[in-house]
């Protein structure tokens, strides 16, 4: 089968498998797309207003790689994105040298890399593309997509890519859009478990929780929460001539001054907080400025 090729990047033919939570706004992003939009998902009533919208529908991922170039698929997991791409009726048996398929689902990077290989000896590139921002930055078009992939894929996919979101990043070969996403949920996901702990010594403390929350989301909005220190290039000890040094050395002061005084509030109210404990031993390494240089000095 001859690649595919309809003008310019920008007139590529895109393919959407997978309507849910997160892939339905996506895809109604890509309504107006000049290239034309086909959309596959085993639930009829999911399908049916994309094609009162003016999309095309196919009934399998082989029948969706018959009509387009680039081909998001947000499914489940590992294993449904597995049977998209290489299952009987996959994507495989039908993409033409040069389809690039966007694994938008957060999978292993390791199944990434099989898929990516798997693609390669067809002529068809894999890319991994998770998104951040949920479903609320998807119907607003503001995600940040983090792609995983060559050069040349990268190209083709910035385009489409762009009417669901915009911050699109290459974050490496194929893997390394994977990757980068763990890294960021990490701090999501470590970040909820520590407001669940902050909960918990206000509401020993008598204090409105959901007041807390307020303030919370209040003063995130302002500074912008955990990204606002994360400015460095590199996570070895800062320099004493470097620009960040005093920055993050004020960071680190008012850092363990205040989790210090929430720590003996909690041991005064009998609330364990195991992670506020761990936050003052690792603060002041995590940004650079160890305590134990400044004793050396």
């Amino acid at each position: 089968m001859s690649e595919r090729t309809v003008g310019t990047v920008d007139q590529l033919p895109v393919g959407f498998i997978g309507l849910g939570n997160m892939g339905a706004p996506m895809a109604r992003s890509l309504l107006a797309w000049p290239g034309g939009l086909t959309v596959c998902d085993m639930r009829p009533d999911a399908v049916q207003p994309f094609t009162e919208a003016g999309a095309a529908a196919a009934d399998s991922a082989a029948e969706i790689a018959e009509k387009a170039a680039v081909i998001s698929v947000t499914v489940l997991n590992d294993e449904q994105v597995r049977a998209v791409v290489t299952g009987p009726e996959g994507l495989l048996h039908t993409a033409a040298p040069g389809t690039v398929i966007a694994v938008h689902s957060t999978i292993s990077d390791r199944t990434a890399q099989e898929l990516a290989a798997e693609c390669a000896e067809h002529g068809v590139e894999l890319v991994d593309a998770p998104v951040s921002g949920g479903a609320p930055g998807a119907a607003r078009g503001k995600l940040a997509v983090m792609v995983g992939g060559t050069d040349t894929a990268f190209e083709r996919v910035r385009g489409p890519f762009g009417c669901f979101a915009d911050l699109v990043v290459h974050a490496g070969p194929v893997g390394a859009g994977t990757r980068m996403k763990l890294a960021r949920n990490l701090l999501h996901f470590v970040a909820f478990t520590a407001a669940t702990e902050a909960q918990r010594l206000a509401e020993a403390a008598d204090i409105d929780i959901t007041v807390l929350g307020k303030v919370v989301r209040h003063s995130d909005a302002v500074t912008g929460g955990p990204g606002a220190i994360m400015l460095r290039d590199r996570t070895a000890p800062i320099e004493s001539n470097d620009f960040w040094l005093p920055i993050l050395s004020h960071v680190r002061d008012l850092g363990e001054k205040d989790l210090g005084l929430a720590l003996e509030l909690g041991a005064r109210l009998g609330v364990e907080l195991p992670l506020a404990e761990l936050a003052l031993d690792r603060l002041g390494s995590g940004l650079g400025v160890p305590r134990e240089r400044e004793n050396n000095e």
